[in-house]
C-alpha cells in the first residue's frame, strides 16, 4: 500500500509535473508498457516496489502511462529479465544488477559490494557522485537504462546447516550467494551458485546447497529457512543491496518528456520507499524471531574468516580493475566516495550509537 506521505508526495509531484504537459493531456495518447519482474506474484517488499511505481506513474500521468507487470511465475525466466528487456519483449524490468555478471561483469558493482558502502552512502554515490553516470556507461551499449529500484539495507550473512568456525569450514561449501561475494567465497574454496528466489527453500531442503543467503529478517522468516539451517550469520557481503528498474532505451525515447519525468520520479520514490519498508519489516521480524524461534542461533563469522574474506575481496578487486578500464573507473569511484562518506558515517551514526551504549552501561 502507498502511505499517506507517499500519496501527498504523488499529489504534489503531479501538480509540478503538470507544467510539463499540454492542457489537452487527458485527450493525449495512452502509453501501455509491460514490465517483467524477477519475483513471483505478490512477493513481499521486492514485489511491492514495482507495484508502487506503477500506481504512482499512472496517477501522476492521469492515466496516460499504464504499466502491466508479469511476475516470474508467468514469464518463467526470473534470471532472464536483462535479455527480455533488451530484446524489447518487455519495456521495463525489475530485478538486481548483479544477476547479470555472467553476461556483463561490470553490472554487479551497482547492486552492492562486500565490505562496501551502506545504503545512505551508496544512494549518495548514485545521485550525487558518479554512480548514475557510470551505470549509464555500462548499460547503454546494450540499449538499456538502469535506475535504482529499492534497497534492503544491510543483509544477513546467510543460513548455514553447520557452524562456521574456520576457513576449512568454507571449503567445498555449496552456497547460494550471487554477485561479487560469490567470487570471494569461491576464492576461499566454497562453491557458490545463484538460484531464483522461488527455488531456494527446495534447494536447501533437498541438500542441493549447504547454505544460502537471501535478505534478512524482513523476508527470511517467511521463507522458512530456519527449519533446515539453524545458524544465522550477520552480514559482510551485501551492506546496501539495491534492486534495479531496467528500461528499454527505445521505449524510453518514445515517451514524451513529461512521461519520462513521471517515470523517473515514480521509480526513485518507489525505490526509497522499499528501503524504508525493508528497515521496518526487519525490525518487526527480528523481534518476532527472537521471541518465537529461540532455537535460531545468531552468529558472527570468526575474525580470521572475516579477515580472509576481506583480503580475498581486495585481491579480486585489484585483479578486476587491472583487466578493464571501466571496471577500474567504477571501483575507484566507489572506494573514493566511501572513503569520504564513511568519515561522516562514523562521526554521526557510529558515534551516536556508541554514546548510547556508554550510557546504557
Amino acid at each position: 500500500m502507498i502511505s499517506l506521505k507517499m500519496t501527498s508526495f504523488v499529489a504534489a509531484a503531479a501538480v509540478t509535473l503538470g507544467t510539463l504537459s499540454m492542457p489537452s493531456m487527458a485527450a493525449e495518447r495512452v502509453y501501455k508498457l509491460k514490465m517483467a519482474e524477477s519475483w513471483t506474484t505478490n512477493f513481499p517488499i521486492f514485489g511491492d516496489a514495482p507495484r508502487n511505481m506503477v500506481r504512482m506513474a499512472e496517477e501522476m500521468s492521469k492515466g496516460r502511462l499504464k504499466i502491466t507487470i508479469d511476475s516470474a511465475n508467468k514469464h518463467k525466466a526470473p534470471l532472464g529479465v536483462f535479455d527480455m528487456v533488451r530484446a524489447g519483449q518487455y519495456d521495463i524490468g525489475h530485478s538486481a544488477s548483479y544477476y547479470w555478471k555472467g553476461k556483463v561483469p561490470n553490472t554487479m558493482y551497482f547492486t552492492t559490494m562486500p565490505f562496501g558502502m551502506t545504503a545512505p552512502e551508496q544512494y549518495g554515490w548514485f545521485y550525487y557522485g558518479d554512480g548514475m553516470k557510470l551505470m549509464e556507461k555500462v548499460y547503454k551499449p546494450f540499449g538499456l537504462l538502469s535506475f535504482p529500484g529499492g534497497n534492503t539495507g544491510v543483509q544477513m550473512g546467510g543460513w548455514f546447516r553447520k557452524e562456521i568456525n574456520s576457513l576449512d569450514d568454507l571449503k567445498g561449501l555449496k552456497m547460494r550467494i550471487p554477485g561479487f561475494a560469490g567470487e570471494v567465497l569461491a576464492k576461499l574454496g566454497a562453491k557458490p551458485t545463484n538460484i531464483p528466489p522461488g527455488e531456494l527453500y527446495t534447494a536447501l531442503e533437498r541438500n542441493t546447497i549447504d547454505a544460502l543467503e537471501w535478505v534478512g529478517p524482513s523476508l527470511d522468516l517467511r521463507m522458512g529457512f530456519h527449519k533446515i539451517a539453524p545458524y544465522y550469520y550477520t552480514g559482510w557481503h551485501e551492506p546496501a543491496t539495491e534492486l534495479q528498474f531496467l528500461v528499454n532505451e527505445r521505449t524510453w525515447k518514445k515517451l514524451p518528456d513529461d512521461l519520462r519525468e513521471i517515470l523517473r520520479v515514480s521509480m526513485k520514490l518507489a525505490a526509497y520507499d522499499m528501503y524504508i519498508q525493508s528497515y521496518h519489516e526487519s525490525g518487526v521480524n527480528w523481534a518476532k524471531m527472537k521471541s518465537e524461534y529461540p532455537d535460531i542461533q545468531v552468529k558472527t563469522f570468526p575474525t580470521p574468516v572475516l579477515s580472509a574474506m576481506k583480503k580475498a575481496n581486495e585481491e579480486l578487486l585489484a585483479e578486476a580493475a587491472a583487466k578493464d578500464p571501466l571496471t577500474k573507473e567504477i571501483i575507484d569511484s566507489q572506494q573514493a566516495y566511501m572513503k569520504v562518506a564513511r568519515v561522516w558515517t562514523n562521526i554521526s551514526d557510529r558515534a551516536y550509537l556508541e554514546s548510547l551504549d556508554k550510557i546504557a552501561e
